[in-house]
């Protein structure tokens, strides 16, 4: 009997022909059964994928075979066989879309400008020793801070990843500039650029979680600094860490506690609406509303 997964993964290294590791790469997941998304740039990899523990690990085996990608940290979850409805392998200007490609220098060991790594034990330390001082900044869309995030982190008003630049820019976190900065994300690549970014303006001390939420998440379950729910770009929409999470999102009818996020009716528009199991079974709370934005929400990976 199959024993169906799920890996995160990306990694950041100097990729000549894009063109030829996206053929390569549809095709060994062609070959392996695999569905999911997979992007591929002058800076290396982003994706995550679904299917056959064993086949999984074959793709594990023959990505990190290519020049820069043996470093890559895949982190497994379980799956249901059904994740993902297709395969999809792209090529694009940035693994993750800030419209800044070239913020970022990268090398065979990764991104060399961005912030100092941090594992799940490190930033707890961290805490410990600079207190209230240190300030976690949610490297994610906003959307996803309502069903989980850092307890007491900054979440910025960001629809995607497009909105961060305007967003620092504006200078509502000028106050931050000094003080220890903790980026975190779902599994650590917004990060990675988004720290970079940061520092290109002005922020002194900046952090990233190491392997992202899933990392911190899978060391300390719901007993550490995160709270709630994380928010995955896939079937199963969220995921808990232990049986102890607590749910912090509201239903946006009539605010009972769930970590439910629901498509909007509208087929054209991929906006979600976080609903109760009551307040879903009503086909009118999932009725498109004028501030959904149709479309334009990104679907991210990492």
């Amino acid at each position: 009997m199959a024993l169906n997964k799920i890996i995160l993964y990306y990694g950041f290294a100097p990729v000549a022909d894009p063109k030829a590791v996206m053929l390569w790469q549809k095709t060994l997941c062609a070959a392996l059964n695999l569905k999911g998304r997979i992007l591929i740039s002058e800076h290396g990899i982003n994706g995550t994928l679904g299917g056959d523990m064993e086949d999984l690990k074959k793709y594990c085996r023959a990505t990190k075979d290519y020049p820069g990608f043996g470093k890559i940290d895949f982190k497994w979850s379980d799956g249901t066989g059904s994740d993902f409805p297709r395969l999809s392998v792209k090529v694009r200007k940035e693994l993750v879309a800030f419209t800044t490609p070239k913020e970022i220098q990268v090398e065979k060991a990764g991104i060399v400008n961005g912030g100092k790594h941090l594992k799940p034990v490190e930033v707890n330390r961290l805490v410990e020793e600079k207190g209230d001082d240190v300030v976690f900044f949610d490297g994610r869309n906003a959307f996803e801070a309502k069903i989980g995030k850092i307890k007491n982190a900054v979440v910025p008003n960001v629809q995607t990843t497009h909105d961060f630049i305007a967003e620092l820019e504006s200078g509502k976190y000028d106050h931050l500039k000094d003080k220890p900065i903790v980026t975190y994300c779902t599994g650590g690549i917004r990060c990675e650029i988004l720290s970079a970014v940061m520092i290109n303006r002005g922020f002194k001390e900046v952090y990233q979680i190491e392997g992202g939420i899933v990392r911190y998440g899978e060391r300390f379950r719901d007993k550490g600094l995160w709270e709630g729910s994380l928010y995955v770009f896939d079937g199963r929409m969220n995921v808990n860490f232990s049986d102890e999470a607590k749910t912090i999102g509201d239903c946006e009818k009539c605010e009972a506690k769930t970590s439910s996020f629901r498509n909007c009716s509208n087929l054209g528009c991929r906006d979600l609406i976080l609903l109760c199991d009551s307040c879903n079974e009503n086909p009118e709370n999932l009725q498109c509303q004028p501030e959904h934005t149709r479309g334009k929400r990104l679907q991210e990976v990492g």
